[in-house]
């Protein structure tokens, strides 16, 4: 398993756009990845359970991936954060 902690630096936050974007970046990998903050967890393919954890400016979250590539996806999903969040 790789994870990463990140804090948010967007002024929204993880809203409708970035999210979906995620979902999608999430889904092309066999790996899990999943997406936390605080004691709420979402599969970062559902976008719905993403939005409900509601990220706001300056909340850390915590990224783990798991599977096959999980290597690739989270080089790929730290790199969408650090150019999106």
């Amino acid at each position: 398993m790789k994870e990463f902690n990140y804090t948010i630096t967007d002024e929204i936050g993880i809203h409708a756009r970035p999210a979906g974007m995620l979902a999608k970046k999430a889904k092309a990998f066999e790996s899990s990845v999943t997406i936390a903050k605080g004691e709420k967890e979402a599969a970062l393919t559902k976008l719905m359970a993403v939005m409900a954890l509601g990220v706001k400016h300056g909340d850390t979250v915590t990224v783990k991936a798991e599977g096959a590539d999980e290597e690739a996806a989270i080089a790929e999903i730290k790199k969408f954060f650090e150019e999106n969040l």
